[in-house]
């Protein structure tokens, strides 16, 4: 998460957690970087689990093992956070089979932009993205769930034909990523397991960055699009989330 994003983010939690007095909510001096795990595992959980009200977060899942928060960052931007500690892209936790599937948890909380909204995203609209563990300031797991730049979704429209389970270069926004379309996102298709397994030798998890979309407007029918680089790729940035329109300038054009 940029580290604007995140102040917001936390500023927004912290407010939910203090009384406020006529001068509103107080000012961090200091970045917390366990602040977003602070707010899911010192507050979310502990207030759905003894009063069964999620806040600050907008839902807890203890079956499915993660929260919701809105973002203050952003029109309708909401982070998938697990209720477990999981550091970043790089824990191993997230591999292994029976983990859960964040992806498809950050999916479904594509509704709750809906409703901020007002509107019905296509599903080539919607992105989630992560972060490689060099371009955050968190130190646990958010999938961030946001409106697709429009500029984006057509330069991605071409892969709507692409053949399941083999990756394409890609420019995007001036820089190179792979784009690989999937059928679900879960499984052996969930993007962790995806780019997992097809690092070379001398490559890692935690410089990695994924970005999920429709391939078209159905994903049931179209599929998904995996937008994956690097930063140790000539041309990768390890992050993708400047491909997201956090202003959902899209929307307002419907």
């Amino acid at each position: 998460m940029r580290p604007i994003a995140l102040l917001r983010t936390l500023l927004l939690a912290l407010c939910a957690a203090v009384l406020l007095d006529a001068a509103g909510c107080v000012h961090l001096s200091t970045l917390d970087s366990n602040g977003l795990w602070k707010v899911v595992g010192g507050q979310c959980v502990p207030n759905q689990r003894d009063q069964g009200t999620p806040a600050p977060c907008t839902t807890v899942d203890f079956q499915k093992r993660y929260a919701v928060l809105k973002d203050i960052a952003g029109r309708a931007q909401y982070l998938l956070i697990p209720t477990d500690r999981v550091s970043g892209i790089e824990s191993p936790d997230i591999l292994y089979g029976g983990a859960p599937e964040y992806w498809v948890g950050a999916w479904d909380a594509g509704h709750y932009v809906d409703a901020k909204l007002g509107t019905r995203l296509a599903a080539n609209q919607l992105g989630l993205e992560i972060n490689s563990s060099t371009q955050r300031s968190q130190n646990q797991l958010h999938i961030h769930v946001d409106c697709m730049r429009t500029d984006i979704t057509e330069a991605l429209a071409p892969h709507r034909a692409d053949a399941p389970g083999q990756w394409s270069p890609a420019t995007l926004d001036g820089k190179r990523y792979r784009v690989m379309r999937v059928t679900s996102l879960s499984d052996k298709d969930n993007p962790f397991r995806v780019v997992y397994r097809s690092l070379a030798s001398q490559q890692t998890m935690d410089t990695q960055t994924i970005l999920v979309t429709g391939a078209g407007p159905d994903a049931q029918r179209d599929g998904w699009l995996i937008v994956n680089s690097a930063r140790d790729t000539e041309g990768g940035t390890g992050t993708a989330e400047g491909l997201l329109d956090h202003t959902c300038g899209l929307a307002r054009a419907q």
